[in-house]
């Protein structure tokens, strides 16, 4: 799984387009970053920016960007109507894939301490990365905003995590954050009826609805506040409204924790709610964009819902979800450009290509691909087949008893055949960086340990990508062994074909960890790595003999 991070600085500009520019500039010039958004506001005199890549890349890009933002914007001269107190008021890193909220909060502290420290600006960390209860709240870092910050800054409770305790009347102070990732989503009713939409928010919204008593009046407590009753959902967020454009209302949500609320489930409830209020859910709308993960899990909740097996390639759970969740219901849903890994991947990519044109590209002379990819794709290949045999087996008349088995190896299966594609391109990506670090220059001695560092370093991670899927075929070596003696006996030889192509790319996994290991100085780790490379091919191939055995011998007894 690829390794992404979404950023969201909020810059006090919104009226001087070419200062925007500037400041964008920085990030769009950034390795392993996409711009995906710029959302300037003239009334907030506020712009919103969303990027998204590498851990690594979003962090650079971000400090290119506050430093810029420190150059161009004078807060001092700064009105709107957005509360402020910087020239980047806010950034908040948020997990993708690839990556914890753990990780986050160790992004949201480098950066803290590097604008800090190198740009002398006063940092404080909120959410996830709040280093006191009480800063975790972003509006009580930012009370008072820009115009109390100098008395604040003086109060020995709101030290700055990072930086000067100092006024920078041009800079202001920016607070740096973890945050989970937010999905705007609205849902679509068949009634121009603003009523039945507020009414499901209020049931739906984990803020609920104020309590009424029998007369409709609000019931308050002792101190006259009104008391509310809680909604279905947490880390939901939803109001009712009137979309004039299509001539229906609907509802607007925010899912501030996806994995907590997904937003299937709050579709189902609306559809279930929109029914007894006489009305009708026909469809739903995504506002930006939707991690991966979100569609996957919406996806296989409809399959399972409707008596299938989850064990399907990624593009079929995405297509059950879009279906599902109605989200052409207003106009096609385009998931390269609404999905966040989808939109971020770009370029030409081994597993993209087709069968010919890879086989073809495999004949030349060309430095890669080579057998560590094709290896990669023996994985694939065992993890697919296996799949297949799964899926064949559940819900066959039969094998009854066999159901929760195969369900499990057809899911472990999608999720082995893609770790194993996208080891296909790794290994050529980790060979292209040797070659890289072999073309560095060595005329001084200063170029010399340069280059002989990024060779060690380049070689190393050429070593560990067969070894990865090494260790990933004795996984799919057991999964071939699982479906092979429970699976649908029709199939028997595919699963027996699903262990042979594991021990293939077992076999040519080994090679390539083992013709690496002589350009690398560190002997621990290369005496590590042959050791555990050998007694993992070891176990795969025993494992692998005993599969086929166990398939002929099941061939032999139907005959």
């Amino acid at each position: 799984m690829m390794k992404l991070v979404e950023c969201v600085p909020n810059f006090s500009e919104g009226r001087d387009l070419a200062k925007i520019e500037q400041i964008t500039g920085e990030i769009s010039s950034t390795d392993g970053v996409t711009l995906l958004d710029v959302d300037p506001g003239k009334d907030t005199n506020r712009t919103v920016v969303t990027l998204v890549g590498t851990p690594e890349g979003v962090v650079e890009a971000a400090f290119k960007a506050i430093a810029k933002a420190a150059e161009v914007i004078d807060m001092s001269r700064h009105k709107g109507t957005h509360p402020r107190m910087g020239a980047t008021d806010v950034c908040p890193f948020v997990p993708v894939s690839g990556v914890t909220m753990e990780d986050c909060v160790e992004l949201a502290r480098k950066l803290g301490k590097r604008v800090g420290e190198e740009l002398g600006i006063p940092v404080y960390l909120y959410e996830h990365a709040a280093s006191k209860p009480e800063r975790r709240n972003l509006a009580n870092v930012r009370s008072g905003e820009y115009e109390s910050l100098a008395d604040k800054l003086k109060d020995p409770e709101w030290k700055p995590d990072f930086g000067p305790a100092e006024f920078k009347p041009g800079a202001g102070a920016t607070a740096i954050s973890a945050r989970e990732f937010l999905i705007a989503y609205n849902i679509n009713l068949n009634t121009r009826d603003t009523k039945i939409a507020k009414e499901i928010a209020f049931s739906i919204r984990e803020k609920g609805r104020l309590k009424r008593d029998a007369n409709r009046k609000i019931v308050r407590d002792e101190n006259g506040k009104g008391i509310r009753a809680p909604g279905k959902f947490k880390e939901c967020k939803a109001v009712g409204w009137y979309m004039e454009d299509f001539g229906r209302a609907q509802i607007s949500i925010n899912f501030t924790n996806y994995k907590i609320t997904p937003p299937h489930l709050v579709f189902d409830e609306a559809c279930k709610l929109a029914v007894e209020l006489g009305a009708r859910v026909t469809g739903s709308e995504l506002v930006g964009l939707i991690p991966v993960q979100a569609l996957l899990d919406a996806g296989r909740h409809y399959l399972r819902k409707q008596g299938k097996s989850t064990g399907v390639p990624e593009r079929e759970l995405i297509h059950i979800a879009i279906l599902s969740l109605g989200l052409s219901d207003l106009y096609p849903f385009e998931k390269d450009t609404k999905i966040i890994e989808y939109r971020v991947r770009g370029g030409e990519t081994l597993v993209g290509m087709k069968l010919t044109d890879f086989t073809d590209l495999l004949s030349t002379d060309a430095p890669a691909p080579g057998g560590g990819s094709v290896a990669a794709l023996c994985g694939a290949l065992s993890g697919a087949l296996s799949a297949m045999v799964g899926a064949l087996t559940h819900g066959k008349k039969g094998y009854e008893e066999a159901f929760d088995e195969a369900e499990a190896v057809s899911v472990e299966g999608q999720r082995l055949k893609d770790e194993f594609l996208a080891d296909v391109d790794r290994d050529t990506d980790a060979f292209t960086r040797v070659m890289a670090a072999a073309r560095l220059p060595k005329k001084t001695d200063e170029d010399k340990a340069t280059r002989q560092a990024a060779m060690e370093e380049a070689n190393k991670q050429a070593t560990l990508v067969p070894l990865d899927v090494l260790r990933r075929t004795w996984e799919a070596s057991q999964l071939a062994r699982r479906i092979a003696g429970k699976g649908n006996k029709n199939s028997v030889s595919d699963a027996g074909v699903a262990a042979l192509t594991a021990r293939t790319a077992a076999e040519g996994a080994y090679l390539n960890v083992a013709i690496n290991l002589p350009g690398i100085e560190d002997k621990k780790f290369t005496a590590d790595t042959l050791k555990e490379a050998g007694d993992i091919r070891k176990k795969v191939i025993e494992h692998t003999e005993e599969t086929v055995r166990l398939a002929e011998k099941i061939i032999a007894e139907s005959e």
